[in-house]
């Protein structure tokens, strides 16, 4: 019935699942900021907005980044911009599902146009072959 959950007594404790490859769902509530809905905050609720995030990234950087991390050939020295990528398109859609908690629309907009600006620097960067290369290298 419920997925990631175990009850101790009478207490219910969610298991934070982290599905995407790249970025976890801490990552992603650093980005998303403190107004964002009780039920965006919630453990798993990013699970599988992060793999249609990951194949994104992917698709737009045309290079299968998730596989790669997947398979421990990336250095953690260069997958931070893989993190910062995929956690600024999840909060994104954190923030764009569930606006109320944020004192007005237009600090909710500016969040998400900040966030889409550094995704679509991270992602021009990564396209790059020869940014590409450096980091199977590193």
């Amino acid at each position: 019935m419920w997925h990631n959950v175990f009850i101790v007594g009478s207490l219910y404790y969610c298991i934070m699942a982290d599905a995407g490859q790249f970025a976890q769902d801490s990552d992603i509530l650093l980005r998303v900021g403190t107004g964002a809905s009780a039920t965006v905050k919630a453990a798993g609720w990013f699970d599988s907005i992060i793999l249609d995030v990951e194949a994104v990234v992917n698709c737009m950087t045309r290079y299968d980044w998730s596989t790669k991390d997947a398979a421990g050939a990336l250095n953690s020295t260069v997958r931070g911009i893989l993190i910062d990528t995929g956690a600024c398109l999840a909060a994104i859609e954190g923030i764009t599902w569930d606006m109320s908690g944020f004192t007005s629309r237009v600090e909710a907009e500016d969040m998400i146009n900040v966030l889409r600006d550094t995704a679509l620097r991270n992602m021009s960067i990564l396209r790059d072959k020869k940014v590409q290369r450096f980091m199977q290298e590193a």
